[in-house]
Formats: structure tokens, sequence, C-alpha cells
């Protein structure tokens, strides 16, 4: 009786590690959400993508795109992205929201913008600049924290 009790427990656990894993699967682009296709066609047109892939949790579903020169989008569900990062150059400024582009312009001239992310959770935007600064702003563009990284 023991050893069907352990063998049931085991086989339970196995089951609930695989359900809890991941499901990432390729994406053609014209599968990613409209509001995605759109940012990458204004912000990215000129570079070919590498992999577009769905990521699929219990609960949620985002979406990434990796470009063949390394850079990076993830998006949220519904299309909005979630974080921007460019390796090998700047993020374009156009997917940079104005009051970032205004703070690193009068505060780190000079710098680029290597990675931004959003957090919808917390409603703020999180960036990145060339020299390792890491810049927090609120919602309303107001700079709430600032670190070396």
């Amino acid at each position: 009786m023991k050893k069907i009790v352990f063998s049931l427990m085991c086989f339970f656990s196995v089951l609930a590690v695989q359900a809890s894993d991941d499901d990432d699967r390729p994406i053609r682009i014209d599968q990613l959400p409209k509001t995605a296709q759109e940012f990458i066609q204004q912000n990215f047109s000129g570079l070919k993508v590498a992999l577009a892939k769905m990521e699929s949790d219990f609960f949620d579903k985002s979406y990434e795109v990796i470009f063949v020169n390394g850079n990076k989008v993830e998006f949220y569900r519904n299309g909005r992205w979630k974080e921007i990062e460019c390796k090998y150059d700047e993020v374009p400024a156009s997917a940079v929201p104005e009051f970032v582009r205004k703070y690193v312009a009068e505060n780190h001239a000079g710098l680029k913008v290597w990675k931004l992310e959003y957090d919808e959770e917390k409603s703020r935007y999180e960036v990145k600049l060339s020299n390792r600064w890491e810049l927090k702003f609120d919602i309303r563009g107001n700079l709430i924290d600032l670190d070396r990284d």
C-alpha cells in the first residue's frame, strides 16, 4: 500500500512540475497582437526578425521578438511593449517616452538608452543608459530612483 501511495505522489508531482513549466512556441510576426505588430513596424521596420515566440504560463501569455542584430522586444498579452533591449545600439527614439528623452538629454547628454522596461503592475518605467546608470520613472514622468549598475 505504501508503494502505491508513494508512486501516486511521485506521478502527481511530475505532472505538477510539467504543468507549471513555461510553454514557449515560435510564431509568425502576423500572429502577434495588432498593437505589437504596429509597434515593430513603427520602431524596428528596418530590422530582420530572427525569432518571434509566444510564451504561455498558467494565467498569462506574453510575446517576444528577437531581431538578427540581437535587439529584443517583449510584449504583454495585449500587445503593449514590456521590455526593449538593444545590445549593440540604442533603443529607437520613437519608442522612448518623451519625458525620458527630455530627462536624458538634459541630465545625461550624449548617453544612449540601451534598455527600456514598462512595469504594468507598478505603472513605472525603468531605463538603462549606456554609462550603466539605471533610472526609474513613475507613470507621470517623475524620476523616482537613480542607481548605478
